[in-house]
């Protein structure tokens, strides 16, 4: 909420008491401080400031522990090239989140989840700015003054890229991490493994004194830290709890119910669906049905759905990627469609996934869906029903680590095609994850392989595709494909990847590709999502 909306809702004495300690923490923490407004460079104008309100609440029960106030700067006046450069600045990805939560699984250790306090402005400025003074604050003859930004204040364009650029120099010049050379929020130091997301962060290693001890270090870095409540039992918006020794399951209930609620499916009347889309008709763009009536916002939904499959729902990655291509001009049909998803959500608001550990390295099941959006009556104002779909899972540990749905790039002339095609683009995103496990078997680290060379066991079911793969040879009906798609041939020449066939009907990734019926999907989905 903006800070007019937060006054009037019923609770806004909290908003006001977290406005008043936001500013006077940024105040004495010198992350400002007002100065004359004829001071100012002429060449400089005071930016207006934003308040954005929020209600913090604990994911498993909901229930409100802390009314948060915080201070932004209006990024969307700033001009590129005077008030910044690059903006860009990485997070850690949710595959490397749950490769270490298979590690962590497997080996038993110890974690601890930190948050960064007011994190951004823990940076200094990168360069000179002002700032108007925000709604809320009094001040006496309030024109006469605007704030000199002193440090690295939340809202700007470049804001994120200062903090993370400011932070990975004290963990590594300071505190003594070192930096994975294939993930930039992944760092090594000792036993210990930590994950850094923009603030949010996962130290795990086998020892408790360990942990505590880089913890008191990052701190004596000059880095204001706190340990969250419950370790990893909440982490960006994902429940994660340990339901054995050997399991997490993850899951996302309360986004489910957000969810629900837009779709207006809460009732407990609501008709539940066994399948989150219809496996008997193919969802096209129907240019000649009625718009889509607008009665949820259907881009806020898709964003929402989009979300939770990434993280916890791979049973969804068909129905969802479906629903979002249609984002810009959706019809009836397309309204209906993520109804549909509601309704089956509806029936499983409780379940995520299981990563439950065993002693397997990498495998990859990568299927392809030929030509499978083709609509003879939409083809002249849809090219994309010619595409094919890929529908890949990459598993570590025996636990899903990454999963995809998307319409491939190019147009493939054969099912031969698609399928190899599915498989260059799994492998392109399995190898960088087989790089991370051998660069952490370098320091030493226990990552569940025997043999000197992390191998990849990929499961193919179309034997053109997989002969393709072995042999370089280039036959007439497939020398016409681009290289890029041959990336991982060398791969596959040493040994550290395997194709291996397997029956369509096992094929789990089929769920990726298509619309399953009940019993289809039932069968991949316990195979995959361990339910």
């Amino acid at each position: 909420m903006y800070y007019h909306q937060a006054m009037k809702e019923p609770d806004s004495q909290d908003f006001i008491k977290a406005v008043k300690r936001e500013f006077g923490d940024l105040l004495n923490d010198g992350v400002f401080r007002f100065v004359s407004r004829t001071s100012v460079p002429e060449h400089l104008i005071p930016f207006p400031a934003v308040w954005a309100m929020k209600r913090k609440r604990r994911v498993k029960t909901r229930e409100i522990y802390k009314w948060k106030a915080r201070l932004n700067l209006d990024g969307s006046k700033q001009m590129e090239g005077r008030d910044y450069d690059q903006t860009y600045a990485p997070v850690v990805t949710w595959e490397s989140i749950r490769l270490l939560l298979a590690m962590n699984l497997r080996n038993k250790w110890k974690t601890r989840q930190i948050d960064y306090v007011l994190a951004f402005p823990q940076a200094p400025v990168d360069r000179e700015c002002y700032m108007e003074i925000p709604k809320g604050i009094r001040t006496k003859n309030k024109g006469d003054y605007v704030l000199k930004v002193e440090k690295n204040i939340y809202g700007q364009k470049q804001a994120g890229r200062v903090w993370n650029q400011h932070l990975v120099r004290k963990l590594v010049n300071k505190v003594g991490f070192t930096q994975s050379e294939h993930d930039e929020c992944l760092f090594y130091k000792g036993n210990v493994v930590y994950l850094l997301y923009t603030d949010d962060s996962i130290l795990t290693g086998p020892d408790d004194a360990e942990l505590d001890k880089i913890m008191q270090e990052i701190a004596d870095a000059g880095l204001d830290i706190t340990q969250e409540e419950g370790g990893l039992e909440d982490f960006l918006g994902v429940n994660i709890e340990q339901t054995a020794p050997d399991t997490y399951h993850l899951s996302q209930p309360h986004l489910i119910e957000q969810i629900l609620k837009d779709l207006r499916l809460r009732g407990d009347d609501v008709a539940v669906k066994g399948t989150p889309a219809c496996a008997s008709k193919m969802l096209g763009s129907h240019p000649e049905s009625k718009p889509f009536d607008g009665h949820f916002n259907y881009r806020s939904v898709i964003g929402k759905l989009n979300y939770l499959e990434k993280s916890t729902r791979p049973d969804l990655g068909y129905s969802v990627h479906q629903c979002a291509r249609f984002s810009a001009n959706p019809k009836t049909e397309h309204g209906n469609a993520v109804k549909h998803i509601g309704r089956y959500l509806r029936g499983t608001r409780d379940k995520g996934i299981y990563l439950k550990v065993s002693d397997v390295s990498f495998e990859v099941w990568a299927d392809a869906d030929f030509s499978g959006n083709w609509r003879k009556e939409e083809a002249l104002e849809d090219s994309d029903t010619a595409r094919s779909r890929s529908g890949y899972i990459i598993t570590y540990l025996g636990c899903p680590i990454l999963w995809k749905s998307q319409l491939q790039t190019e147009i493939a002339l054969s099912s031969c095609e698609s399928e190899y095609i599915c498989l260059s683009q799994a492998l392109k995103r399995t190898i960088p994850l087989m790089e991370i496990v051998q660069e952490m078997k370098k320091l030493g680290y226990n990552v569940g392989e025997t043999s000197p060379t992390v191998r990849c066991t990929l499961f193919e079911d179309n034997s053109g595709a997989m002969t393709l793969a072995n042999a370089p040879a280039m036959r007439p009906r497939t020398k016409h494909i681009n290289n890029k798609y041959h990336h991982f041939r060398s791969f596959v020449a040493n040994g550290q990847v395997t194709i291996l066939a397997v029956k369509s009907e096992n094929q789990c990734a089929d769920m990726l590709t298509k619309p399953n019926n009940v019993t289809d999907l039932t069968r991949h989905r316990k195979r995959v999502m361990g339910w």
